[in-house]
């Protein structure tokens, strides 16, 4: 029994030692090398400063905000829908403000009565100092009926006066009620397509929001902000030639047209996430424009705003 015992831990050692074995073997085999999704992009030139691009419409996105806080009644904005200069994007709950409109009417009318019956008051004194002036002249009327009649007048002209001031006033702040009204409906400050819509009917709407609630844009033509770190920054002019390439359709080129350099240098927020990628760098932002690329029978190519791209710009000199 003892000896039966033996070999079976005997045994089971050996198994054990085997398996140890050929996994330290296996271990050191190499891995197979993953398999590529998409070829990295690579430059076309052969000396090149590499950017990260972001696709814009043409003179930059408008992100729009209402003007004032207050609850959203309908939003007439919808994505991907033309819009022109002044067509409603949003409106917003208007009965304070029709309130204060109607009350302020109400007063305007109630003074406007006010300032005629001062008139008349006016036209009455005015009469009556008339009078006084030719008892005068006869030597009929005292110094003292005289001037009771002169102040009065001079009351009534005031009163007149007085009311003309408070319709002013009251006007002014009807304007504003209005102005206050007519700022609850946002509007578009100029022709483009929605691109983006992230408010609902019901919601509260607040400049202070930090979300974009609308973006507009125009999709027919689209520039790019190209993000130059700022060590290669110094290198770079606007007669350098620079090419994009759409993210994983590396067979896909789209030559880019210089339009400018925004002259302040910026954090860079664009990050592809490589361990010796810093994130401290500042970046350079120029400004190209390009022409979106010609699509191939039953091979569409979609160059959508938000977009990001591999920019290279050639700094060999003659463009080689």
């Amino acid at each position: 029994m003892k000896r039966l015992f033996f070999w079976i831990i005997l045994l089971t050692a050996v198994a054990g030692a085997a398996s140890a074995i050929r996994l330290a073997i296996n271990s050191r085999k190499p891995l197979p090398s993953a398999e590529l999704a998409t070829e990295p992009p690579s430059s076309p030139f052969k000396d090149s400063i590499g950017a990260r691009g972001l696709v814009e419409s043409v003179n930059e996105n408008v992100h729009i905000a209402p003007a004032i806080a207050g609850l959203v009644e309908d939003v007439k904005a919808e994505v991907g829908k033309r819009v022109t200069a002044g067509d409603t994007l949003i409106v917003q709950d208007g009965r304070e403000a029709r309130a204060v409109i109607a009350a302020q009417e109400a007063e305007i009318a109630a003074l406007q009565a006010q300032l005629a019956e001062a008139g008349f008051a006016l036209a009455e004194k005015r009469d009556m100092w008339t009078r006084m002036e030719k008892l005068i002249a006869g030597r009929v009327a005292s110094d003292e009926e005289k001037q009771r009649a002169l102040f009065a007048t001079q009351a009534a002209e005031a009163q007149v006066g007085s009311v003309k001031a408070r319709i002013a006033s009251a006007t002014a702040l009807l304007e504003r009620a209005k102005v206050q009204l007519d700022l609850l409906t946002t509007r578009a400050p100029r022709d483009g397509h929605i691109l983006q819509v992230d408010i609902r009917k019901g919601e509260f709407a607040s400049p202070a929001d930090t979300k974009t609630m609308i973006i507009l844009g125009d999709t027919e033509h689209f520039q790019l902000r190209a993000d130059v770190d700022e060590s290669d920054a110094s290198y770079v002019t606007a007669k350098m030639t620079a090419i994009a390439f759409v993210r994983g359709r590396r067979e896909i080129s789209i030559p880019l047209t210089f339009v400018r350099f925004e002259p302040y240098i910026v954090p860079k927020k664009s990050l592809t996430g490589a361990s010796t990628e810093r994130v401290d760098t500042r970046v350079l932002q120029i400004i190209y424009k390009f022409d979106k690329p010609a699509e191939k029978p039953n091979e569409p190519i979609g160059v959508y705003v938000g977009q990001q791209m591999d920019v290279f710009i050639n700094r060999t000199p003659g463009g080689q």
